[in-house]
């Protein structure tokens, strides 16, 4: 098992490499690795701002967040039963979520380098969110959504929104009440999406957002 404080940046371009050495073999998609070289870039950008002590485990949890997004349904339920993951209906109906879960169980096994609890917990919560999220889960869920290669309205937007306030001149207390703002935002913009569809919304998603909500009621 990893220390996260052990992570260095050999390892970080060992890690890109072997990404890299993926998609040059097909294992995954161009647009995928350009995605994932992006998230590690803006989540290096965010740290900057919230945690630059946690920097080389933010950037390590982006280039593996999406390990297996794009593996089949089939591969994903697999998956799920060998790490004793349990899937629930709504999991079945929403199965854009399970590749956070299997990710997350993956790192242990193929790159057990990085396989520190920060990192694993920022990979599993990445899409859905939760309540309770740690500061680095929460870095890793906006870079995800906010990354440069994101080109759809509600990302811009919400791109728009983060790097619109002045971050350089807030207060420490200032920024983390704008991190926690910008998240509630993002799951008002993925529920209406998802309720566009009419496919079920992860209660994780929903806890995440209440959660964040009342603290922003609080605060007034």
């Amino acid at each position: 098992m990893c220390d996260g404080k052990q992570i260095n940046e050999e390892m970080l371009n060992s890690l890109r490499q072997s990404l890299e050495n993926k998609k040059n073999s097909g294992g995954m998609s161009e647009k995928r690795y350009r995605h994932t070289i992006e998230v590690e870039k803006m989540v290096a950008r965010l740290a900057h701002y919230y945690a630059p002590e946690k920097e080389l485990i933010l950037r390590a949890a982006a280039l593996l967040h999406d390990l297996t997004k794009e593996y089949s349904l089939d591969m994903q339920i697999m998956l799920c039963a060998r790490f004793g993951i349990a899937v629930t209906v709504t999991d079945y109906h929403a199965p854009k979520t399970f590749h956070a879960k299997t990710a997350a169980a993956l790192i242990e096994s193929e790159y057990p380098d990085f396989a520190d609890g920060e990192v694993v917990d920022c990979v599993r919560w990445h899409t859905t969110g939760r309540a309770g999220m740690t500061l680095c889960e929460k870095l890793v869920y906006l870079a995800d959504y906010i990354d440069m290669s994101r080109t759809f309205e509600d990302c811009v937007r919400l791109r728009e929104y983060f790097f619109g306030a002045d971050i350089d001149n807030m207060s420490s207390e200032q920024r983390l009440a704008h991190l926690d703002d910008t998240l509630v935002l993002s799951f008002d913009m993925t529920m209406r999406g998802l309720l566009d569809e009419g496919v079920p919304i992860s209660p994780d998603t929903v806890a995440a957002r209440n959660e964040l909500a009342v603290k922003r009621i609080e605060r007034k």
